[in-house]
């Protein structure tokens, strides 16, 4: 499945059960015998009462991740195919994530509120004001990127801010940026430039996927950084590569709200052979 553009492969283990190991994740991604994807989306049984399922998070290097809002749509929009219900509640590392279909058709995740504290990031060091922290990539007088606003949103984010996010070698530069020691558990890259108050436009370095045509969650942190810095509104349309999606930072309850549409790509099965050991998901 994909969310505009961001590539998901949904693994089915409900009924089985068994944990996905890192090599069997990287595995899964392989050009050959795989299928190539962002992440990997590993569907269990419920484990909390009034759960519709419980989720795991995988990145094609094999790391897990806290969140996925663009995966979390293309799971709601398969269970609620699947069982006629919405709104649908999951449950993954980073907590219980809520989603229901609008009359559009298009699926909504709520992503619960971000978190801005440095140790909730989390940053290395402490950093009282997070709308911006000392961070720079090229010469100290004339620094390429510089001052990135960072936010928590079941992933570590850093956005830096542009005026034309197409104009940088994201590709070099993600890679040291992810893995700067400033971020203890790596973080996702983001270039955002804000076009008017209603419309944020960006580019994403996925921390343990790489350029991504779409990342859901830094989505939601560059409307929520661009809101806090008062640049934007608090309900934005975010352009990505692979297309848009609308965030809305709840002002009642400080949540983020993540709309969407969703598309349907194939079904298979992986041959436990290619994984390198029987049993492998």
């Amino acid at each position: 499945m994909n969310g505009i553009g961001n590539e998901i492969v949904v693994v089915d283990l409900r009924a089985r059960g068994g944990a996905i190991a890192p090599e069997e994740a990287r595995a899964a991604a392989a050009p050959q015998g795989g299928a190539p994807y962002d992440q990997l989306m590993a569907l269990y049984a419920p484990r909390t009462p009034g759960t519709d399922a419980f989720i795991r998070i995988y990145n094609n290097d094999g790391s897990e991740a806290g969140a996925c809002g663009n995966g979390m749509r293309c799971v709601a929009d398969l269970v609620s195919k699947e069982s006629g219900k919405t709104p649908l509640t999951f449950e993954t590392t980073a907590g219980i994530l809520n989603c229901w279909k609008g009359a559009d058709g298009m699926f909504t995740v709520d992503m619960g509120p971000p978190r801005f504290k440095w140790n909730e990031i989390p940053l290395a060091e402490e950093f009282r004001d997070t709308q911006a922290i000392e961070l720079q990539i090229g010469p100290i007088d004339k620094p390429i990127l510089h001052s990135p606003s960072v936010v928590n949103m079941g992933n570590p984010h850093a956005i830096f801010w542009v005026e034309d996010v197409n104009v940088y070698e994201l590709n070099k530069f993600g890679p040291l940026l992810e893995n700067h020691p400033i971020f203890p558990d790596r973080a996702n890259i983001t270039l955002a430039a804000i076009k008017s108050r209603d419309h944020i436009v960006i580019r994403t370095w996925e921390r343990g996927a790489g350029l991504t045509k779409a990342c859901g969650s830094a989505a939601c942190a560059a409307a929520v950084a661009a809101a806090r810095l008062k640049r934007s509104n608090r309900k934005v349309k975010v352009t990505l590569p692979g297309g848009d999606l609308t965030i809305d930072w709840r002002e009642r309850d400080d949540h983020v709200l993540m709309t969407g549409p969703v598309e349907f790509e194939f079904a298979g099965r992986f041959d436990p052979a290619l994984f390198g050991k029987a049993g492998a998901a």
